[in-house]
């Protein structure tokens, strides 16, 4: 085995592994900050809710559609002239942050609107039979009911995270993706493959875990 790693360079997949974890937490981080959000518009203008309005929800849900639609390889390419205008270049971890969030920020708002809509309809109306604005509605009844769900919904979504920011790798922006791609690819080191896949692997078993672990915590029982 350590022959087989030999010729590893093991700053290089640190650095690789460190740019993976960058583009994973910062993206996952405005994922939330715009899905949420998302999801609770996409709930609340439904049919039968305090927002219900056909037009608005029939916009939101087209264009959340068209971006879950798109395969992520395709809107990186897509996002390219997007991605310079707001960051100045589509190369590199910040080159990928913007095409991760607009991959993943409409799938987080729909499993978000998903997990709202599990909530018991009677407690909703009870909540407002008490005179609750529509924000008291949110933090104290919709929030706090669907919390497990968006949770799991984050955990779905960060491991998706995860596999994005490997094909991300494909134009340039850095990570094990971008490594792998490089060296187990185009260079034929097979050693290298495999340990960015192995690292991947590692990654997607915490997250999951973590995710578990804070579903179970939160679920009320």
């Amino acid at each position: 085995m350590s022959a087989f790693l030999a010729d590893i360079s093991w700053p290089d997949i640190a650095l690789a592994t460190f740019d993976t974890l960058v583009m994973l937490f910062g993206s996952l981080a405005l994922t939330v900050l715009i899905g949420l959000p998302l999801g609770l518009a996409l709930f609340l203008t439904g049919p039968g809710q305090v927002w219900a309005s056909r037009a608005v929800h029939a916009i939101l849900s087209v264009g959340v559609n068209i971006l879950r639609s798109l395969p992520f390889i395709i809107l990186l390419i897509v996002l390219i002239p997007v991605t310079v205008t707001l960051v100045g270049t589509s190369l590199g971890v910040s080159g990928a942050i913007v095409p991760l969030v607009a991959g993943a920020a409409p799938f987080f708002g729909r499993l978000v609107e998903t997990a709202l809509r599990e909530i018991d309809r009677n407690t909703i109306e009870a909540v407002l039979a008490m005179g609750a604005t529509t924000r008291d509605l949110i933090l104290r009844a919709l929030l706090p009911e669907a919390l497990p769900g968006i949770i799991a919904a984050g955990t779905v979504t960060a491991i998706a995270l995860v596999s994005y920011t490997a094909m991300a790798g494909v134009v340039g922006a850095g990570g094990l993706g971008d490594l792998a791609i490089r060296y187990g690819y185009q260079r034929f080191q097979t050693d290298v493959m495999v340990v960015t896949v192995v690292l991947l692997i590692l990654l997607v078993q915490l997250l999951q875990m973590l995710g578990d672990r804070l579903v179970r915590h939160f679920t009320r029982r």
